[in-house]
């Protein structure tokens, strides 16, 4: 049994938590696949949804996102060929 579990065999999973960023120039299927690439490989990163149109990429990390979280968000995305306007309300 390892340290995270409890006496009786469970083991707690860790709460996620998610964050909305505006991204400008998702207009085709193919824009929404180079930036759900991009992001969904950071290592923090555990889910990714990129809506076509709106983009609103809805980002799913295992701790909650702070500036740094948000400012490696922007670089990802800006490397990706698109423009990154920030964090919207979820």
């Amino acid at each position: 049994m390892s340290g995270c579990c409890t006496t009786d065999g469970s083991c707690p999973t860790q709460a996620e938590t998610k964050a909305v960023y505006k991204v400008n120039g998702v207009g085709s299927a193919h824009c929404q696949g180079v930036v759900a690439k991009a992001v969904g490989a950071l290592k923090e990163v555990t889910a990714i949804e990129v809506e076509i149109g709106t983009g609103l990429v809805t980002v799913t990390t295992a701790a909650e996102p702070d500036e740094a979280f948000d400012a490696l968000i922007a670089k990802t995305v800006d490397e990706a060929g698109y423009d990154f306007a920030g964090r919207v309300p979820a």
